[in-house]
């Protein structure tokens, strides 16, 4: 904002009194802010923001694999009770009730080898990861393939070796 102040001052001239007006400018600042320092503050927000989403989305997938893998521990200690009672896998996850679903909304996936089943997933050599049965959640992108490899299966959670193994496709 300027403002505008009139100092009148008098001046004698060849005995002549003459009222000079002098104008001084005052420029004094609005409260508020100035667009530099609205621009710089929107920034900082934006990157804070961004960051937070970030470490937010690695929370996210690092918990949406625990309870994966919780799950899938569970299950498989329902199958080896079942095996135990009735000296064979079962034919699917149903007859042990399980209607379990991923973070994803996907089934897991259950093949009961022993019993014959045929679409076994393999390691990068190609051979089988188990000998017993498969059980396995695809993952975020709710795609797979038999080739734990294939693009399609690097986000998979899986067992292997026949229950030594829980945890990603891309890591075994």
């Amino acid at each position: 904002m300027v403002i505008f102040v009139l100092n009148p001052t008098d001046v004698v001239l060849n005995g002549e009194r003459i009222i000079l007006m002098k104008v001084d400018v005052i420029q004094r600042r609005e409260e508020g802010l100035t667009l530099i320092e609205l621009i710089l503050a929107v920034a900082i927000v934006g990157i804070t923001g961004s960051l937070a989403m970030s470490f937010y989305g690695d929370y996210q997938r690092t918990a949406n694999l625990a309870r994966v893998i919780s799950e899938m521990s569970s299950i498989q200690l329902l199958i080896e009770d079942y095996h135990r009672q009735y000296r064979h896998n079962p034919a699917s996850l149903a007859v042990i009730g399980i209607d379990y679903q991923d973070p994803w909304g996907n089934d897991y996936k259950y093949l009961d080898i022993e019993g014959g089943g045929h679409g076994t997933r393999k390691d990068k050599n190609l051979t089988p990861i188990n000998t017993d049965y498969d059980l396995y959640s695809m993952g975020a992108d709710g795609k797979t393939a038999l080739a734990l490899t294939a693009q399609k299966s690097r986000d998979d959670i899986v067992r292997a070796n026949n229950g030594s193994y829980l945890g990603l496709a891309s890591e075994y």
